[in-house]
C-alpha cells in the first residue's frame, strides 16, 4: 500500500464525518447570522436596550445558534477521531431533531440533513476512538463557554421576564453561572412560562455538559493508569524465558523487532523518557537501568539472555554488574562495547559475551577484499570471541 492509500484509508472517512457536521452545523447558524447582519443593518447600530439588541433571536432560535457554533467546532475533533466529539456531535444533533420533531413539530430539510448525519455518526461510532487528555479539556472548556454564551443571550433577551428584570451583561453572567451550577440562590426569579422553561434547559444542559466534561477529562487519565496496571501485570506474569534489552538505541530497536518478528517475548529497560519507534504494546520498564530492582522488575533471573545494548561503555559495564547479581542460572549476559579501546575493560567485568560491531565490521570487510570464505560459524566467533550460538 502506498503511503498516499494509505492516509486516505486512515483519513477518508473521518475528514467526510466532520465535513457533514460541520454542514450541519453551518445550517443551523446561518440563518441566526443572516437575520442578526440584517437587523444591525436596519438598525445602523442604535439600541436603547439588550432585548433590541438581541431581538433576532427568538426564543426558541437561541439553542439552535449555539448549537450550531458548536457543532462547527466539535467538526475539528473529529478529523483526529475523537470519541469525546462524537459523543458531543450526536447529543447535539438528537436533542436538535427532537425539538424540530416533538417541541416545534416543525421538521424541515436541515432536520432530514441532521437525521443524515446521525446515521452516518453511528454507522462509524467504531472508527472514532482516540481519547486525548487535551482534546477532552478543550472540548471540555468549549462546552462550557458555549453553555454560558447561551445562558447570557437568553436571559438578556427575556430580561423583562425575571424578577427582578435582567438588562445588564454582568447580572445576566451571574444568573446563568448560578443556574448552570445549579446552587440556585433565588435573588432572580423566572415568573413566566417561557422564562422558566428557558431555565430549565439552562440547568439540564449544566448538568449533563458538566459530567461530560469531567468525564472527558478524567476518563482518559483512569483509562491509561487502568492499562498500565492491566499491562504490567500481564507482562510481569510473562517474564519468564524472555529477553531483556538493556537500552533504546536504534541496536536496541533493531533487535527488539527482529526478534519479536520471530515470536519471541522481549522486555526493554531503558531510562525514563527515552524516545523510541516501538508498539504501544511492547513490554517497556522505565528506571535506572544499572538497578538490582529495576532488572528485577524485568525478570532478570528468569531471562534467557540479558542483552545490554546502551550507547555508553560505562553504563554497560554497570548493567553487567547489576545483572550479574540478580541473573538466573542459565541466563546468558551480552554486552556490546561501543568504543574498541575499551573492549579489555568491558570483559574484566565477565560477561557470558561481548560483541564490538566496529571490530566486526572492520574484519567482515577486510576479509571481503582478500576474498576469503565468509559463513556463520566465522561470523559467531568473530561476533562472541569464541563458537557460540544464540539458539
Amino acid at each position: 500500500m502506498t503511503l498516499k492509500e494509505d492516509v486516505k484509508a486512515r483519513f477518508s472517512f473521518a475528514y467526510g464525518v466532520a465535513l457533514l457536521v460541520a454542514i450541519n452545523g453551518f445550517l443551523l447558524f446561518l440563518p441566526v447570522l443572516q437575520r442578526g447582519v440584517a437587523h444591525s443593518n436596519e438598525a445602523s447600530g442604535l439600541f436603547s436596550s439588550w432585548k433590541e439588541a438581541l431581538s433576532f433571536l427568538a426564543l426558541l432560535e437561541i439553542p439552535g445558534f449555539v448549537v450550531g457554533l458548536v457543532l462547527l467546532l466539535m467538526s475539528i475533533g473529529l478529523l483526529i477521531k475523537s470519541r469525546i466529539s462524537w459523543f458531543f456531535c450526536l447529543l447535539l444533533l438528537v436533542a436538535t431533531v427532537c425539538v424540530d420533531v416533538f417541541i416545534l413539530k416543525q421538521p424541515d430539510g436541515v432536520t432530514l440533513f441532521s437525521l443524515f448525519t446521525i446515521a452516518v455518526l453511528v454507522y462509524f461510532w467504531r472508527r472514532f476512538d482516540h481519547y486525548s487528555l487535551a482534546t477532552g479539556s478543550f472540548f471540555a472548556v468549549v462546552s462550557i463557554a458555549s453553555l454560558i454564551v447561551y445562558s447570557m443571550l437568553g436571559t438578556l433577551y427575556m430580561g423583562e421576564q425575571f424578577a427582578p428584570q435582567v438588562t445588564d451583561l454582568p447580572t445576566a453572567f451571574y444568573f446563568a453561572i448560578v443556574v448552570m451550577s445549579t446552587v440556585g440562590f433565588g435573588d432572580i426569579v423566572p415568573h413566566t412560562t417561557d422564562a422558566r422553561m428557558f431555565t430549565l434547559t439552562v440547568i439540564i444542559l449544566g448538568i449533563t455538559i458538566f459530567a461530560i466534561s469531567v468525564a472527558s477529562i478524567a476518563g482518559p487519565l483512569i483509562s491509561n493508569n487502568i492499562q498500565r496496571i492491566v499491562k504490567g501485570r500481564i507482562s510481569h506474569m510473562a517474564r519468564k524465558n524472555h529477553y531483556i534489552l538493556v537500552g533504546m538505541g536504534s541496536l536496541a530497536q533493531n533487535v527488539y523487532k527482529g526478534l519479536t518478528e520471530r515470536g519471541e517475548h522481549v522486555t526493554v529497560v531503558c531510562p525514563p523518557g527515552s524516545p523510541h519507534d516501538l508498539p504501544e504494546k511492547a513490554d517497556i520498564i522505565e528506571g535506572d537501568t544499572s538497578a538490582v530492582s529495576t532488572l528485577k522488575l524485568a525478570g532478570a533471573n528468569e531471562a534467557k539472555y540479558i542483552v545490554v545494548l546502551s550507547e555508553s561503555d560505562a553504563e554497560n559495564v554497570f548493567v553487567i554488574l547489576a545483572a550479574k547479581e540478580v541473573a538466573g542460572d542459565d541466563t546468558q549476559i551480552i554486552a556490546l562495547v561501543n568504543e574498541t579501546q575499551n573492549m579489555a575493560k568491558v570483559k574484566r567485568v565477565n560477561p557470558t559475551m561481548v560483541l564490538s560491531l566496529p571490530l566486526l565490521g572492520s574484519e567482515l570487510l577486510v576479509r571481503t577484499l582478500q576474498g576469503d570464505a565468509i559463513n556463520n560459524d566465522l561470523i559467531t566467533e568473530m561476533f562472541f570471541g569464541k563458537r557460540t550460538s544464540l539458539g
